[in-house]
This record gives structure tokens, sequence and C-alpha cells, in this order.
């Protein structure tokens, strides 16, 4: 599907096909993709392309290697205690960019999301951001905040219920559980479970005749009038999630979480303290 337009960076990979899809491909199979300035700088900079190709229609976000997105780069124990220990607030843009996942929302072409491996956290918000998502059978899923001691970050307090409902949102947000593709199927947060060897093949079929045969005026229409109403809010509950999170990164809890995940062992996370 590669054309001479075809560009390579270092951290995410860009083609464009002759029917007119862009691929963004997250390039750090070493560390599962995990989400990083980085990715995140390549990742925004192949969107702004293809929202600014005219011959680009269609947009398809995927993975190379094992995972899609697991989660934030977190780094190593020492790094954790050493960035977050000093009680300082972070320039959370050196992790997230200079965007934050909901706008995927606001491009005027459709985003659809092969979700190849592993989408936690971070990769499951900017999966659920997009259009439309298909899953490699078996991928594991995962709202992993509260295991990290997190709240929910960048607006998945805001898709995930629209899209599960309230009562499947608040089990995975508030569990943090891992689930797999077949159950996110059910959930409606994928449209189709395939086959891994097939995963691309059939996300470039359903996208190649988006590209072939829906007008592009009419999608960016569309995609207005579908997040219109919502979008009102997501910008707002987004802002909200920013100031959480800052609270959050003060706390005991996000050390313990994301060094226990590191050490490989269970979290051992201090009481609630009641409210007077």
């Amino acid at each position: 599907m590669s054309t001479a337009d075809d560009v390579v960076t270092d951290a995410v990979l860009y083609e464009k096909t002759p029917t007119g899809v862009a691929v963004l491909t997250l390039n750090r199979p070493d560390r599962l993709n995990t989400w990083g300035g980085d990715i995140a700088t390549a990742f925004y900079a192949g969107l702004d392309r293809a929202e600014a190709d005219p011959e680009i229609r269609v947009i398809v976000v995927t993975g190379r290697g094992k995972a899609f997105c697991a989660g934030a780069n977190l780094g190593s124990t020492a790094t954790v205690g050493e960035s977050l220990g000093n009680g300082e607030q972070r320039d959370l843009s050196e992790l997230v960019g200079d965007r934050q996942p909901y706008f995927l929302t606001t491009l005027s072409k459709p985003v659809i999301a092969a979700v190849n491996g592993s989408c936690v956290g971070i990769g499951l918000t900017q999966a659920l951001m997009c259009d439309v998502r298909f899953a490699a059978a078996g991928a594991k899923f995962a709202a992993s905040f509260a295991r990290r001691g997190l709240i929910a970050e960048y607006g998945i307090s805001w898709i995930l219920p629209r899209l599960a409902g309230w009562a499947a949102a608040l089990d995975l947000l508030l569990s943090g559980r891992t689930f797999l593709a077949e159950e996110a199927a059910e959930l409606g947060l994928v449209k189709q479970v395939v086959a891994p060897e097939n995963l691309m093949r059939r996300t470039m079929d359903y996208a190649e005749d988006v590209a072939r045969n829906c007008s592009p005026a009419s999608m960016a229409v569309i995609k207005r009038q579908a997040y219109g109403d919502a979008m009102r809010d997501v910008v707002e509950a987004s802002a909200r999630a920013e100031t959480l999170l800052q609270e959050s990164l003060q706390r005991p809890d996000v050390i313990e979480g994301i060094t226990s995940f590191l050490e490989k062992r269970s979290p051992n996370f201090p009481g609630l303290k009641g409210s007077s």
C-alpha cells in the first residue's frame, strides 16, 4: 500500500495509499508503543499532514509490534520516584504532547483505529477518540488509572460512557481491570474483532471503501453533526481532568501505583481519609 510519498519518522510511520488513506503507525515496539513526547510530536504532525492533504480521505491509526499503545511511558522506578517525589507539578505536555486525545474528534476526516495489541491508559483514550475501531482477537484493553493512583485522564470519562454505557464505563474505570477485544466488541467499543493476521487487511478494506465511496464534504459535516452538541462539554471535562491529574500527582498513590507496576507486585495504597 506504500507510495513514493511515504515518509518514515523515528516515532511514527506515515504511509499514503493511492485511494487516499493515510496510515499512521506508532513505532516504538521495543517499549510497547507507550506514549511519550516523541510519539506525541510525530503523531500530531502526521495528523496535521493528513488533515491538510486534499488527497487524504480517511486516516488509520495502528501500532507496530505487540501493542497498539500500552499506556504512558513511565520510565524506571528510580525516575518515577525522582520526578514525582519532589512534590513539584510536572509539565505534562512533555509526556502527552501539545494536544489532548479529543483532538481526533475535531478532525474533518474519519479516523479508524486498528488495535493490534495492548491498548491501555492513554492508549485506550486515544483509540476511543477515533471514530471507528477494529481489534485483533485477544488484544488486551484496560482503563488502568485507578491501579496507578491516577484519575480518568484526558476525556476518557466523557467518551467511555457514551460508547459503552454508564454502568459498563464505571466498571472499567473503577476496577481498572484488563478485558479482551472480544468483550470490547460486546460493549460496543470496537466494531469487529478479527484474527491478528487479518487485522490490517480488514481495516484497510473498510477504510478504502469509505475513501472510495463517501463524500469528504459529507463526512466532514457528519462528524461535526455527530460530535457537535456533545463536544461542548468534552473541553471542560478534559480541562477538569488535567487539574485533577495534577492534584493526583502530589499524592503518594501515584508513586506507589507506578512503582508497584514496574516491580510487578500488588500495590499498597493508603486508605481514604475521612472528609469533615
